[in-house]
């Protein structure tokens, strides 16, 4: 689990991303993981500032793009880095370096934050192009994200925002330091009365609407007593299909016209 202070220390660079969208929706994924450090590279800031006027895609994410900086390259961006891992889809590219998947890389660069007071920067190229080799040449690690790949696919490319999404969900997948606990439901187990009421009330019904006489063999007790086990596993849940049942054999006998 990473806490606060390891989470300040993981920048996040996008490199060439020239959509405001995307910008932004990768600002919202890292609010959203309580990471906080965003950094852009790219030599025209168009799309840069637009993302930080008007930051449409990055709904409660407005601190991370109003502290965003641009930078006009890679190795100004990791400058202060002491790890930098680099993400690809690798295509038909040739890798000059190991290229592991995701889960594998996601727990080194936890214990690369979690192991002293230096940075760990993770890049993302562009949809169009992703990371170049020198770009990627910048990096200690490269990554990939897992994904499908149909026989007609010439490119695999996964949106920015859901890859910065899926990338940093891996990093906090631990959960977060005071996070409330998710409440536990506790329920009563139905009982063997609560069964064999419901047992008899299923018999009921099915001689009321004429199953029994229809199809004989799916009546038989044995096999009703099984399908109780299955519908009534709580006493709640038990309850609940005895009120159904006793509402239609209601219905059935008259007593609701």
């Amino acid at each position: 689990m990473l806490n606060g202070a390891e989470r300040a220390r993981l920048t996040v660079v996008l490199v060439g991303a020239r959509n405001p969208s995307n910008i932004g929706a990768a600002a919202r994924a890292m609010h959203d993981f309580g990471f906080s450090d965003l950094r852009v590279v790219n030599e025209y800031g168009a799309s840069f500032e637009a993302a930080q006027l008007e930051a449409k895609s990055a709904v409660a994410a407005s601190t991370v793009m109003e502290n965003a900086r641009l930078f006009a390259s890679v190795a100004e961006a990791v400058a202060d880095c002491h790890v930098v891992v680099g993400t690809t889809a690798i295509g038909e590219r040739e890798m000059r370096q190991v290229v592991e998947p995701l889960r594998v890389t996601a727990p080194k660069m936890t214990a690369a934050l979690q192991g002293g007071d230096g940075r760990v920067a993770l890049l993302f190229g562009s949809e169009k192009t992703g990371l170049t080799n020198e770009q990627l040449s910048h990096c200690n690690l490269l990554t990939t994200i897992p994904m499908y790949q149909p026989e007609c696919a010439r490119h695999l490319s996964m949106n920015l925002g859901q890859s910065v999404a899926v990338c940093l969900y891996e990093l906090a997948r631990e959960g977060f330091e005071g996070a409330r606990a998710l409440p536990v439901k506790h329920e009563a187990a139905a009982t063997g009365e609560d069964r064999e009421r419901l047992t008899q009330l299923l018999l009921d019904a099915m001689h009321a609407v004429g199953y029994t006489r229809r199809y004989p063999q799916n009546a038989s007790e044995t096999l009703v007593r099984q399908l109780a086990q299955q519908l009534g596993g709580s006493h709640r849940e038990a309850m609940t299909w005895m009120g159904f049942l006793r509402q239609v054999l209601w219905r059935e006998r008259g007593e609701g016209k």
